[in-house]
């Protein structure tokens, strides 16, 4: 088994972005590619110290991390390290990692960990790449119309970030990324009726912000 306590090889910044190497003709007639293997697979291999099969999983779950760092902690540079942290902590505790929740499920969880630490400890001001892109706008759209929507959409970016961390987070992870409840509640280590109740929190928070443009 190889030595756990260093770091595994660097991805660099682009780390949940960088896309899989394709494998050559040989060793795709030799082998299944890790590509086409499943989660738990990867996460026995890369458990053993195999640094391939965690490339894969970096690959395949980095977006939709990056995505929930930066809706929490409220910018890319930020969002971007704390993954970037969150992977170099998992590859360490693979040999930790049971299987009765999913890999995804469980990077989840040590990401917003990551997060929520670093919004206890650096609390920040709303950045301006917090605000999501507006969708493009129709062609018949009059200029007063798409500025109003876009107002509409930074004060919806503002008033996330003012929730309660805690609250947050099950909603971004319910509503954003589409986790059933006992995920969630794996996630933030509580019972599914105290996510019920943050998420109720949060939206009735959200609907009030978003009172004077409906």
């Amino acid at each position: 088994m190889r030595d756990r306590t260093r770091s595994p090889p660097s991805y660099g910044a682009d780390l949940p972005l960088r896309p899989a190497p394709q494998p050559t003709a040989d060793v795709a007639a030799d082998q299944d590619s890790p590509s086409d293997l499943d989660d738990s697979v990867l996460a026995v291999r890369a458990s053993e110290g195999d640094e391939e099969a965690f490339a894969v999983l970096v690959r395949r779950h980095g977006s939709r991390l990056l995505a929930l760092a930066q809706h929490l902690l409220g910018n890319r540079a930020d969002a971007e390290d704390a993954v970037q942290d969150s992977f170099l902590s998992a590859w360490r505790r693979l040999p930790e990692f049971r299987h009765g929740a999913s890999f995804g499920t469980w990077m989840y969880r040590i990401v917003t960990n990551r997060c929520l630490n670093a919004l206890r400890h650096r609390p920040r001001p709303l950045p301006l790449d917090v605000i999501p892109e507006p969708a493009a706008a129709d062609a018949d759209s009059s200029p007063p119309r798409v500025a109003e929507s876009d107002a509409a959409t930074a004060a919806l970016a503002r008033a996330l970030l003012e929730l309660r961390p805690d609250l947050r987070v099950c909603w971004v992870l319910r509503e954003l990324h589409g986790l059933r409840y006992e995920e969630i509640a794996h996630v933030m280590g509580s019972s599914e009726q105290t996510v019920r109740g943050r998420l109720f929190r949060a939206r009735r928070a959200l609907t009030e912000a978003m009172r004077p443009w409906r």
